[in-house]
């Protein structure tokens, strides 16, 4: 059984590995081009597409989602601790918890993504030019990237919930020990590497325009 566990845990972090190269690079393409893109006080330069294309999200609803997935990560920690215990009623109230958080958040980022259509800020012939009349092409790659880099970690939590929902119905019927409880373990990695990625993205894309302007101003 320990080496079970050994041999789980050694694959959840090859595949984590997978997953930060990933978001690492995605991270890397939009800082290129976030400083292609951004005003420089040392040229001159009156770019400001990026700083002008960030100050259109939702900073607010961007903050509540990052508290609801602090809140799911205690949630699942707190869900590990009840299978290294051996408690199973523990073990589901805390993954049905975990779940309703992550439902919470991807209801909040569907909110936002329908208000991001009606606006009509999504990269394509319906894009709104006239917000952007001098920098319009600049603002539809960060849109762009806004839609692939949030849409991929929504996707990554709807593969999270799923498992944990595969979870909850093994748990009921008794399956996790404290002698085996790897399956939980393993989940709750893979859950807090996805709030992790969200608190780098929550500054790297809702914060920038704020920040920001206030340095160039």
């Amino acid at each position: 059984m320990e080496q079970q566990h050994e041999a789980a845990a050694l694959g959840m972090w090859v595949f984590l590995c997978t997953e930060i190269m990933f978001f690492g690079g995605v991270f890397l393409v939009y800082t290129v081009y976030r400083f292609a893109h951004y005003a420089s006080p040392t040229t001159g330069s009156s770019n400001l597409a990026f700083l002008e294309a960030s100050n259109h999200l939702d900073w607010k609803i961007g903050a509540i989602n990052t508290v609801v997935l602090i809140g799911s990560s205690l949630t699942m920690a707190l869900a590990v601790h009840a299978a290294q215990e051996g408690k199973q009623k523990s073990i589901v109230r805390f993954l049905i918890l975990t779940i309703i958080l992550g439902t919470v958040f991807l209801g909040f980022k569907s909110l936002e993504y329908a208000h991001k259509f009606e606006a009509h800020l999504v990269p394509g012939p319906n894009f709104d030019v006239s917000q952007f009349p001098a920098n319009s092409q600049q603002a539809q790659i960060f849109f762009s990237l806004y839609f692939g880099i949030t849409g991929m970690h929504a996707i990554h939590m709807i593969v999270g919930i799923g498992i944990l929902i595969v979870l909850v119905i093994q748990s009921s019927r008794g399956r996790y020990t404290a002698a085996y409880h790897s399956p939980v373990e393993m989940t709750g990695l893979f859950w807090h590497f996805v709030d992790f990625a969200w608190i780098i993205i929550f500054p790297l894309l809702y914060l920038f325009g704020r920040t920001a302007g206030h340095s160039v101003h």
